[in-house]
């Protein structure tokens, strides 16, 4: 469907709806566009300030990027805020709620390459996530 900004002979400005550009075409062609105000047949297509056409700020992908690194930054906020600091103690804490030492509780910090097996060896289930250094 479209949209056109019409006038008429006497100068009647309105609009036409119209399937497609030939629908308005045909109709012209055959009269059948009136005018509202004077019953005029003879209509003449005017241009349209709305139909002027910008391109946009950003295109799709850089649009896709830009949601993508916000929905990064979401993850990393949220996991800042939700989980405990316990840093190179990673390994121990989860252990200890591994075993009911201490509540179970959302963790994160640091752990060496032996420790990550010794957790994988006691079945403790954990998620490596490479977080990004703070800038100072």
């Amino acid at each position: 469907m479209m949209v056109l900004d019409l006038q008429c002979a006497n100068e009647h400005f309105f609009e036409g709806w119209f399937g497609n550009s030939e629908a308005f075409y045909r109709q012209k062609g055959a009269g059948e566009i009136r005018c509202p105000v004077c019953d005029d047949n003879q209509i003449n297509q005017v241009l349209s300030p709305v139909a002027i056409k910008r391109s946009p700020r950003f295109s799709k992908e850089e649009e896709a990027v830009d949601l993508a690194a916000g929905q990064v930054q979401q993850f990393y906020k949220f996991i800042e805020d939700n989980f405990e600091e316990v840093g190179t103690d990673f390994t121990k804490e989860a252990l200890k709620m591994h075993y009911g030492v201490t509540d179970k509780r959302n963790i994160r910090g640091s752990s060496t390459t032996e420790e990550e097996k010794i957790l994988k060896e006691e079945g403790v289930e954990f998620h490596k996530i490479p977080f990004p250094k703070k800038e100072n």
